[in-house]
């Protein structure tokens, strides 16, 4: 019996889960009337909420506290303030409880939680707020393929959505207004399996101020980008020989990402995996469906040991559980 706790950023999770079977994950975000996070506020939200999802997450799995036999941890990557009052809460109910706990790559936890819907050996398109990455395993890493060259997908949405006085998180509000709108011309900025957002993020700008409406700027905001994502998608599945495309991050929620990456793995003879969308966002299932295979694997510390790492990369971990 596995708990984990999903802490990185705006999201504060508990999630359990026993043998594969996610049990409960409930979650609770920290969001804003405008601007994007605020760490030392969304660190704050944490503290004040975390024994809250702590029991509602027992009470929906039906079980208690000493049937627990370790807590997974998202300790990397992520903003500090929020990872420090995850690591808080983790080690205080560790010491308690008197059980290890298991550190997990929050970006790693979203390929794994892959594997619960059948996926075997993918490539992830990682596309979430901080992270834009394509992933796959090889030679004892989850090695990273392509990525962003400057700002993660989901904070140049939310950027955008900054600029025209859409709160925080603007990704819903902008797909909904990218369905009545029409295609403007964009810069597309791919370099072999890397792209870029800023040059985009300029054009944006500029056409609003020129008066092009909010719609049509979403939507072709959406078109560009997502199909750079797609393209370098494509590319690491030519280049990695895989045949099988899983989709994770809390942009992965957005239909028409989905739709782009079907249509392409349909194309290719590939098979494309969509978790649920409690699956996609940030959420401490699947920290705890990830620490479950690590756990058995003999990865566990004392949580003394147990230290935040906010810029870990998804290819600085070894991944001995494989």
């Amino acid at each position: 019996m596995i708990i984990g706790i999903e802490c990185t950023a705006h999201t504060f999770g508990v999630g359990i889960v026993n043998k594969g079977k996610i049990l409960s994950n409930i979650r609770d975000m920290y969001t804003t009337e405008s601007g994007g996070i605020v760490p030392v506020e969304s660190a704050k939200h944490h503290r004040e909420i975390a024994e809250k999802i702590y029991c509602a997450a027992l009470d929906e799995a039906r079980i208690e506290e000493k049937e627990i036999d370790a807590i997974a941890l998202s300790n990397a990557p992520g903003l500090s303030p929020c990872l420090l009052a995850g690591l808080e809460f983790a080690q205080l109910k560790a010491r308690k409880l008197e059980i290890p706990i298991v550190p997990v790559n929050h970006c790693v936890a979203h390929l794994e939680i892959g594997q619960s819907i059948g996926a075997k050996d993918p490539v992830l398109l990682y596309a979430s707020g901080a992270n834009t990455q394509i992933i796959a395993y090889a030679s004892g890493k989850y090695r990273v393929f392509g990525e962003t060259l400057d700002i993660g997908i989901g904070n140049f949405i939310d950027k955008f959505a900054r600029y025209i006085g859409i709160g925080f998180p603007g990704g819903p509000k902008i797909e909904e207004k990218a369905k009545t709108g029409k295609y403007v011309e964009m810069p597309y900025s791919i370099k072999g399996m890397d792209v870029s957002f800023s040059g985009m993020q300029t054009k944006l700008q500029q056409l609003r101020d020129k008066g092009i409406s909010i719609e049509d700027l979403s939507y072709s905001l959406q078109e560009n980008a997502f199909s750079m994502l797609v393209e370098a998608a494509e590319r690491a599945l030519a280049h990695t020989g895989k045949r099988e495309l899983v989709i994770g991050g809390g942009v992965g929620c957005n239909a028409r990402l989905q739709d782009m990456c079907k249509i392409m793995c349909e194309d290719r003879g590939a098979k494309f995996f969509c978790p649920s969308k409690q699956l996609l966002v940030d959420n401490a299932a699947m920290i705890a469906f990830t620490g479950e295979i690590m756990f058995n694997s003999g990865i566990r510390k004392n949580y003394k040991e147990v230290e935040i790492k906010p810029r870990e990369r998804t290819d600085d971990v070894e991944v001995i559980w494989k």
